[in-house]
């Protein structure tokens, strides 16, 4: 049977029309998840980036660093986050999952360091602090007397004399943020790993002893941003909030950070990496969209550029540790050529 010539040219209309539609429905916005302490920055670089005028402004959504891995990592296209901020580096098990997702070309990108700070309200005590009494402080077993028992300290003044003699209570990052990550890899394992009764375990075990944290009511996990973070310990001025630098940075007239091994968080003990809980940021680009969404080789460029994580650049205004010249310029060729990542 032969179908009239106008039926056969609408229905191949009608399928070249279905045929194009999602790329009608792609976003012509791009849109950002991820890591609360990339947040700040990434949010300020998508506004400058906005007021040029050529493109939307992104749409940056502060997911934690894990969250916002799992949520770019899950696919490829319209639905689907095409950059992602980290406060840590991507896991080989994140890789993986972003290749079952389809997501197989990533760009790694480092924007400069932050640091990790143990602050409490300024109408508070002046906490001095060493990895070692903080691990004592949240970890769920320490050692005592040649074994690992229940964590037994209720006070600071029970891990040390020299400490406050006030309860134990700190405000802590939630596993979906990176700095949770960060606070074991940088104070739990080091301090932990010099102890006799740990070094006796295997691995596994050890690992496992280092990293649980104490569930009895000294550690209050916050996984909304580190807004919430300020809030609670503004209303309980002995307490102690673990967030990034640049959000003590900029709220110095309401919080006080704690030295650590006796440094002081500072731009300049960050950005030489002598301050012990120090770590680069980074964020993911998802090579497959560059080019299905408008504006993300030219938003990546505004990140990397000079103006904006430069050493005098406008995130340095915002707490921001810039990076040395030399490292600065090697990550934002990098970025601006797509070079996929490689563990």
């Amino acid at each position: 049977m032969k179908f009239p010539t106008h039926l056969m040219m609408t229905t191949a209309l009608v399928a070249a029309t279905i045929a194009l539609a999602p790329a009608a429905e792609a976003r012509d916005q791009i849109r950002i998840v991820g890591s609360s302490t990339v947040y700040p920055f990434s949010t300020t670089v998508a506004e400058h980036f906005g007021k040029a005028g050529k493109f939307k402004t992104p749409v940056v959504e502060s997911t934690g660093t894990g969250g916002g891995l799992k949520l770019f990592c899950s696919g490829v296209g319209p639905d689907f986050p095409d950059i992602t901020n980290a406060s840590r580096r991507i896991e080989p098990s994140e890789v993986e999952t972003c290749a079952k997702g389809g997501v197989t070309a990533i760009t790694e990108v480092v924007v400069g360091y932050d640091g990790i700070v143990f602050a409490n309200s300024n109408q508070g005590p002046t906490f001095t602090l060493t990895r070692d009494q903080i691990y004592r402080a949240l970890a769920k077993d320490v050692p005592v007397d040649g074994k690992l028992e229940a964590n037994p300290y209720k006070k600071w003044s029970e891990i040390d004399k020299s400490l406050p003699d006030i309860e134990i209570q700190v405000f802590g990052p939630a596993p979906n943020h990176g700095t949770r990550d960060a606070l074991l890899e940088l104070v739990m394992d080091p301090a932990c790993g010099k102890h006799a009764e740990i070094k006796a375990l295997d691995k596994d075990a050890k690992k496992k002893a280092c990293h649980m944290i104490r569930e009895d009511g000294a550690f209050i996990e916050v996984s909304e941003s580190y807004n919430v973070t300020l809030q609670k310990i503004e209303a309980s001025p002995t307490a102690l909030g673990v967030f990034g630098f640049s959000y003590l940075d900029q709220n110095r007239d309401k919080v006080k950070a704690a030295t650590v091994d006796g440094i002081e968080a500072t731009f300049e003990t960050i950005a030489g990496r002598t301050y012990p809980v120090s770590r680069p940021l980074y964020f993911y680009v998802k090579n497959a969209h560059v080019g299905m969404i408008p504006g993300i080789k030219e938003f990546v460029s505004e990140f990397v550029s000079d103006k904006a994580s430069g050493k005098t650049g406008y995130l340095s205004e915002i707490g921001l540790i810039p990076m040395p010249d030399a490292e600065h310029k090697e990550e934002a060729k990098k970025a601006t050529s797509f070079s996929p990542l490689k563990l």
